[in-house]
């Protein structure tokens, strides 16, 4: 039998006493790195993403550290897995106390007539769907756990504000993810729920060698770019995240400072 949320809350202290996090996408890139930093700093972290081995092995090196971190694989395009995640959440910890949705992916670089409508899908299914079922979620948990808030952050991204060439999905969905941040951040108020967005820029990451290869430029010319030190995405997520409720980041734009995104291209 399910236990009810508030006997969970009341059984609390012998699960954990740190504040509670869920990291989406969290075996590889910024979801790892932000991890990582939320465990040293004293979370109890749920790593959760589609493929179970980096979960695994992030989860045993936190663990060998004396760090409380549970592996939970989950597809959060998928609505009946992201309740078991969130159930596995409130049956082992009573409350959720941040959730970072970092989970996405991009399609394929072409033109919008080239795409088709099953890669269109897959980058809204995950990139914004599943933004939407995990904060659905965390929110349920948030509003009726005892003490009631949490905090919801969004990763956006430069795309956020403008798009690279040949990438119509990824940034039609991250332009989306501003309008999901902003209403819930509204509608959190009444049950002290902060939600924040952070917009990252060439975080250096597996997903961004590519930049340092060269990449298209809004202009049809391929250039080089620099890239920063993906642990300054982790510090930054980590300041929004140690907030007291009482305040928000709402949008943080965190970049490599010489990126083409700030002027003409």
């Amino acid at each position: 039998m399910t236990e009810s949320t508030q006997e969970i809350t009341q059984d609390r202290g012998q699960n954990t006493a740190r504040k509670v996090a869920i990291v989406t996408g969290a075996g590889s890139g910024i979801g790892r790195a932000c991890a990582r930093k939320l465990l040293a700093n004293g979370y109890a972290v749920v790593l959760t993403g589609r493929r179970a081995e980096p979960l695994d092995a992030l989860a045993a090196d936190a663990r060998a550290a004396g760090q409380e971190a549970l592996a939970v694989p989950c597809d959060v395009s998928d609505a009946a897995a992201v309740e078991a995640l969130f159930d596995t959440v409130r049956q082992r910890y009573g409350r959720l106390d941040l959730l970072f949705n970092n989970a996405g992916r991009n399609a394929k670089a072409v033109d919008i007539d080239e795409l088709s409508v099953e890669d269109w899908r897959a980058v809204v299914d995950t990139n914004l769907t599943g933004v939407f079922l995990c904060t659905r979620a965390a929110f349920a948990l948030m509003k009726r756990q005892n003490p009631q808030g949490g905090r919801i952050i969004n990763n956006g991204s430069i795309s956020a504000h403008a798009p690279r060439p040949f990438s119509i999905a990824y940034t039609a969905t991250k332009h989306a993810i501003t309008g999901l941040t902003k209403s819930v951040s509204l509608d959190g108020r009444r049950y002290d729920i902060a939600c924040g967005q952070i917009d990252i820029g060439n975080a250096g990451t597996e997903m961004a060698e590519r930049m340092a290869r060269g990449v298209p430029q809004a202009n049809g010319e391929i250039a080089v770019e620099p890239l920063m030190d993906v642990e300054l995405v982790a510090d930054a997520v980590l300041h929004m995240a140690q907030l007291p409720l009482a305040a928000n980041v709402q949008f943080m734009t965190i970049m490599a400072t010489k990126m083409p995104f700030v002027g003409r291209g």
